[in-house]
């Protein structure tokens, strides 16, 4: 019998909540595939910043490095400036650890509205630059406080960066649709994104049966929005994925329902698995928080473990709850508390 070891922060806000129900989730389906599961818990959060001025303890990277996957709630506490959070825990696990794919499916799922009056068949992929790019730390003020303040940020993009997250995205259409799209500004970036669309040409040399296409951003959002069935992986950097990371659940249905993972492909470090819709303190500790996002999330999880059978068995438990309806919670219409919609998926479960 495989076991994995899951190193499993709930971090913050309603962290707390849909963790505890994924691991509920995950020990449900894999029971009933014949592997298990290890949870040790870490308490890496802002709550934890705000008693001992850091995100997590010195040795807390050191603390994650040997085990097979992080399973990452949300960060974000009131209080707390939001680059704190980034950039005292995120951003060091994404970077120490390689995960320089930052993987965000979006797909409109049965049973649940979109905001667009005729979607139509949405399913496809965002391959964002998770290491480098425009979340550089290079740069610094001059004459701060004076009326010759300077602010300069630099973005980096380095041939290795950008070549190893297009052939991510070059190898994930290979074996889906045949079709990739680029988000670039080359006409306004002078050197990041002219280079960015040099090295999309010379990779897609690689795939010669992938088609290839790019927008700029701007008229890419435009297209997210009115043509959202177009697309099947859409490449990104840095910035440009992030946005685009949250405006393609916007238009499937919200942050609610969705998904994400950083992950090393090499799995010479661990990856880390972490739904999309933040911490949320609005309706923390109301026992209202969807937790399809997590239970989404932990189905990439198993498919980075290999455990292929339990992510099918889980994700078609989501598909049929959300297509039934049968539980719903507030963001979807209807007013199942986060445990009710545990019960009914591993009901589910249970029944594959």
């Amino acid at each position: 019998m495989s076991t994995y070891h899951i190193a499993t922060i709930p971090g913050d806000g309603i962290g707390k909540e849909v963790i505890p129900e994924s691991v509920k989730v995950l020990e449900s389906v894999a029971d009933k595939c014949g592997f298990s599961l290890n949870f040790k818990y870490y308490d890496y959060s802002c709550e934890h910043y705000k008693i001992h001025g850091k995100m997590m303890p010195e040795d807390g990277l050191e603390k994650l490095r040997d085990c097979d996957g992080i399973f990452l709630g949300a960060v974000g506490y009131p209080g707390v400036p939001d680059h704190v959070s980034l950039w005292g825990l995120l951003i060091p696990i994404r970077r120490t650890f390689q995960q320089y794919v930052n993987l965000r499916p979006v797909r409109l799922l049965k049973g649940i509205p979109s905001p667009l009056r005729d979607p139509g068949e949405v399913d496809f992929y965002i391959v964002r630059e998770n290491n480098e790019g425009e979340y550089s730390s290079v740069g610094g003020k001059l004459y701060e406080g004076t009326p010759q303040e300077i602010v300069v940020q630099e973005s980096i993009f380095t041939k290795t960066g950008v070549d190893r997250v297009m052939k991510f995205a070059f190898e994930l259409a290979d074996k889906r649709g045949k079709k990739i799209t680029s988000a670039t500004k080359s006409n306004g970036i002078i050197h990041t994104m002219p280079y960015w669309d040099q090295r999309f040409k010379e990779i897609g040399k690689q795939y010669p049966e992938v088609n290839r296409d790019q927008f700029h951003i701007d008229i890419l959002c435009a297209h997210f929005v009115q043509h959202p069935d177009w697309f099947d992986i859409v490449v990104a950097s840095n910035l440009f994925g992030d946005i685009l990371s949250d405006l393609g659940p916007a238009v499937v249905g919200g942050m609610g329902i969705a998904p994400g993972a950083n992950i090393n492909p090499e799995k010479n470090f661990p990856s880390m698995f972490e739904p999309v819709h933040g911490s949320a303190p609005d309706i923390a500790g109301k026992n209202i928080a969807n937790p399809i996002a997590c239970f989404w999330t932990a189905v990439m999880m198993l498919e980075h473990f290999g455990e292929i059978e339990a992510a099918n068995i889980l994700m078609r438990a989501i598909e049929d709850t959300v297509e039934e309806g049968s539980v719903l919670t507030r963001d979807l219409g209807g007013n199942a508390s986060t445990q009710e919609v545990t019960e009914v998926i591993i009901e589910k479960i249970s029944k594959k």
